[in-house]
């Protein structure tokens, strides 16, 4: 990573439906990501937080068009307006915003942020697809719909402020995929996104299925986001999550797709954003979620044992 990084803490929980997820930044900084990044070289410039409420100082909000189920989403709105202005700044100012969640609800305005000027992909490394709507999520949790949000997906067809204007379908890419609901498999089934599920890395390997979600996720495009889920990783590897499903990568596996990204973005210099989401503290064994998000961001920014 050449480009000097702008960390951007998002501490909100607004889309999940556990506390704790809110106090990721904090968790993730007190493993060390300054020093790991100062340490190999990159310039870093710490932007501090987002102000956001917790959500037992707010009510669920009751204005939502009838037959909506979306928790929190006018919440959600404010952090994730702000969030995307904050990151067009950061690329504005010629900096790589490394957006720290907060659940994975906050991808829909590093996503924004990340597209307004530019086409770019995404890479989606998570056992979820994230890919529900307000008419069709069985919980409510937009943490499960910032990916169908982005790309204006049925309900969220004219939901501006959720969309990635940058991003179409045939360049997202989902990695790792072991949980899916029945309600929002139709749509993805429908669309163009491409799924590279959990038994294609056995089958395949996850160096294999990183490098091709890779190239189809730059296809023709000016950038790529990478949002990494911590759930994308197997419970005993990263037990502090909020939606853990079992049969996930390993640490090998996990640290081997970011060292991937990492030799791509060297070679290509395409990457322009990146969010880590879902660690939560309170779930977590001796912040070991946390310090292995720190490690995997080293991992995609370029650290390499050689």
């Amino acid at each position: 990573m050449d480009d000097p990084v702008r960390i951007i803490g998002a501490p909100t929980d607004y889309g999940a439906n556990r506390r704790g997820v809110d106090m990721g930044p904090s968790a993730i900084r007190y493993a060390g990501l300054d020093d790991t990044l100062g340490e190999m070289g990159i310039d870093t410039e710490d932007a501090g937080d987002l102000l956001a409420r917790g959500t037992e100082q707010i009510d669920v909000e009751n204005d939502l068009p009838e037959g909506w189920n979306a928790r929190y989403l006018r919440q959600n709105e404010d952090v994730c307006t702000r969030l995307a202005e904050e990151v067009e700044a950061a690329v504005g100012d010629g900096r790589f915003p490394l957006v720290l969640g907060g659940d994975h609800s906050i991808a829909m305005g590093t996503l924004r942020g990340a597209s307004q000027d530019a086409d770019v992909g995404a890479v989606w490394f998570d056992a979820h697809a994230d890919f529900n709507t307000p008419v069709t999520s069985p919980s409510g949790n937009v943490h499960g719909m910032p990916l169908a949000a982005a790309l204006g997906v049925g309900a969220f067809e004219d939901v501006e402020w959720a969309q990635a204007p940058g991003l179409s379908a045939e360049n997202v890419v989902i990695v790792g995929l072991r949980s899916l609901d029945d309600t929002e498999r139709p749509a993805l089934v429908d669309s163009d996104v491409t799924v590279l599920p959990m038994p294609e890395v056995d089958e395949r390997g996850i160096v294999d299925v990183t490098r091709e979600a890779l190239e189809v996720a730059t296809a023709g495009v000016d950038g790529l986001h990478v949002s990494l889920d911590m759930d994308f990783l197997d419970p005993n590897e990263a037990p502090g999550v909020g939606t853990p499903v079992r049969g996930g990568v390993s640490y090998r596996e996990a640290h081997a797709a970011m060292e991937n990204v990492g030799e791509f973005d060297e070679r290509l210099d395409v990457l322009r954003s990146m969010e880590i989401v879902e660690v939560n503290p309170i779930l977590d064994s001796h912040n070991e979620t946390a310090e292995l998000a720190t490690e995997l961001a080293a991992s995609a920014l370029g650290k390499r044992i050689l």
